[in-house]
């Protein structure tokens, strides 16, 4: 050490301190929220443990909410392929069917009630001359007096509106095994991270637990303010319609302002000789 100021030595000391002390920066990513939990994860994990039962996988009761029927609404009756408007039967997926239709409807509103075994595929002529001409869509729920307001997307719409750019963009995927709630940063886990948020529990649609889902969406993106139902095109209208009630809190009282639904595009069908 002979040669070295002892001024020298101390203050390389304490920088080769101060460098090993020195913490790198956190990444962005610790910036970004905790992820929410999974929903009903609790009640898997107390059955799995032998501290539950399995009446924790059947359906919650779920009251049905939703908006005044509209009194003044045109009345359209689903039934398969067809559709009756008053004394009248209109069969939209023929030539000049829809037209008919949208000439009635345009610029008032209407009100669609399903039946049992109308499908979601079966009414995509029907929702696109809806969706241009009427004024107002509603559809009925097919166990209450209630309906939802409703703004009609075909496939290429709900791309379109996937591709704004606007925080959110919350969906509901309505699927034969249950319900995937998805947004613009992935979807919300539920009790196996490979199936839906919410499964069918007992054959049933778990509106409850949807609900309870919705619930935290909207806590979590509290700017958005539209919701898109995405069901399978298999599946039935009416079942759609129940699906929506979830979007409720109470009567008159959504988790969102608008509530959209996508519906397939109708095939281009040639015109008969």
């Amino acid at each position: 050490m002979r040669g070295i100021a002892p001024g020298l030595l101390l203050g390389a000391l304490v920088l080769g301190v101060g460098c090993r002390e020195e913490k790198p920066a956190e990444p962005l990513t610790s910036l970004a929220p905790a992820p929410l939990a999974p929903l009903a994860a609790e009640a898997v994990e107390a059955v799995e443990a032998g501290g539950g039962d399995d009446s924790l996988f059947q359906v919650q009761p779920a009251e049905v909410f939703g908006e005044e029927v509209p009194a003044e609404a045109l009345r359209l009756e689903l039934a398969g392929e067809s559709v009756r408007l008053g004394g009248e039967s209109f069969t939209p997926v023929r030539p000049g069917e829809a037209a008919r239709v949208a000439e009635r409807a345009r610029g008032k509103a209407v009100l669609l009630v399903p039946d049992a075994d109308t499908f979601l595929a079966q009414t995509s002529e029907l929702l696109e001359a809806l969706r241009d001409a009427a004024g107002e869509v509603w559809l009925q729920h097919p166990d209450a007096e209630v309906a939802y307001p409703l703004v009609l997307r075909d496939e290429e719409g709900f791309r379109a509106w996937l591709a704004e750019v606007a925080p959110g963009k919350l969906r509901i995927i309505q699927r034969a095994d249950g319900f995937e709630l998805s947004t613009s940063v992935g979807k919300l886990p539920g009790a196996d991270p490979n199936g839906p948020s919410v499964p069918v529990r007992g054959g049933k649609q778990d509106l409850a637990t949807l609900r309870k889902g919705l619930g935290r969406l909207k806590g979590r993106f509290k700017t958005s303010e539209d919701l898109c139902l995405v069901p399978s095109f298999g599946t039935e209208v009416a079942q759609a319609a129940r699906a929506l009630s979830a979007v409720y809190t109470a009567p008159g009282e959504p988790l969102f302002e608008t509530l959209c639904l996508i519906y397939p595009t109708p095939p281009r069908r040639s015109a008969e000789p």
